[in-house]
């Protein structure tokens, strides 16, 4: 791998065309509240009401549909917790090809089943004690499909960033983007936007307080693999960054903010009460720095993505009750 993969806006903006009127041009919302409790102007991009309820459908989409017919025709793989899959899943089922998705034991039941429901196989494995790229790689390899990785691919990355492009092309120029971190690619995608439209802007991530692995990876100036994290934000329970969004985040993100479950939650809620939107905890984390203060010397005017929204209403009031 280069250590300077080349990505660049043109690549977003050739993804944000193939995506022109397949995916949805979610909405930006503002609230006054909001902007009186973190001292700033700050614009939300809904990502929770993109198609599968989540960014994923972005990247996904750009991946399969530049693969070659014959390569189309024999299906695709992916793993994934619960969103890349169902965006594979969709993707698939949107080009006229199948799909088996390798998922966790654990993954949030209203994600599998959304994933079976998009028409794609699914097979489980335990995220604690198995690795899910090596266990990918072999499915897609015995079975002779296409595996499309959630976050370390430059097509995936190239359609994630297509959120960021919107936004600014919405907001106009903006202080600083906040943006949840798992594997790195939304955020990876969304730099690459936002530097090239404008190099002064702030590019901060989000992890959860247990999944710090991309905050402690640009510490140390590579990557560092942590246990499987425990949190709520099921979508951010990775050990290690990719290799290709390490790079590029390496280069363009400036700094990492981290958030405990309680901050989550609390973000859920004000989400819910004053937004009147649905947040899963993932797509929560950056909201949540905002409210907790965790964002440092916060500027006048921020661009958040709130990443997804995919969560069952029973776990959903378990999470935000009392």
């Amino acid at each position: 791998m280069p250590a300077e993969p080349h990505l660049t806006l043109d690549d977003v903006r050739a993804a944000a065309a193939r995506l022109a009127g397949v995916a949805h041009r979610t909405p930006v919302v503002t609230s006054r509240t909001l902007n009186a409790r973190v001292g700033a102007e700050v614009f939300i991009k809904c990502e929770n009401f993109q198609r599968v309820g989540a960014f994923k459908f972005r990247g996904a989409y750009n991946a399969v549909a530049q693969l070659p017919a014959d390569q189309l025709a024999k299906g695709v793989a992916a793993f994934s917790s619960g969103n890349h899959a169902q965006a594979v899943a969709l993707a698939a089922r949107e080009l006229g090809t199948t799909a088996v998705i390798l998922m966790p034991e654990d993954a949030p039941r209203s994600k599998m089943e959304a994933t079976l429901g998009y028409g794609a196989e699914v097979v489980t494995y335990d995220r604690y004690t198995e690795e899910r790229g090596a266990l990918g790689e072999g499915l897609a390899k015995d079975r002779g499909l296409v595996l499309i990785p959630p976050y370390d691919h430059l097509d995936v990355i190239a359609g994630q960033g297509t959120a960021a492009l919107e936004l600014l092309e919405e907001t106009g120029e903006l202080d600083a983007l906040v943006v949840p971190v798992g594997g790195g690619g939304l955020i990876a995608g969304s730099a690459v936007a936002a530097k090239s439209l404008h190099p002064a802007v702030r590019v901060i991530g989000v992890e959860p307080e247990a999944g710090d692995d991309t905050k402690r990876s640009l510490e140390s100036g590579e990557r560092v693999t942590i246990p499987v994290p425990r949190t709520i934000a099921d979508g951010q329970m990775l050990p290690s960054p990719g290799e290709i969004t390490f790079a590029l985040n390496q280069r363009l993100v400036d700094a990492i903010a981290l958030v405990s479950d309680e901050e989550i939650v609390d973000a859920m809620r004000f989400a819910f009460e004053r937004l009147r939107i649905v947040l899963e905890p993932s797509g929560a984390t950056p909201l949540a720095a905002l409210l907790s203060g965790r964002v440092e010397n916060l500027p006048p005017r921020v661009g958040v993505i709130a990443s997804g929204g995919n969560i069952d209403t029973r776990r959903f009031a378990e999470l935000t009750a009392g």
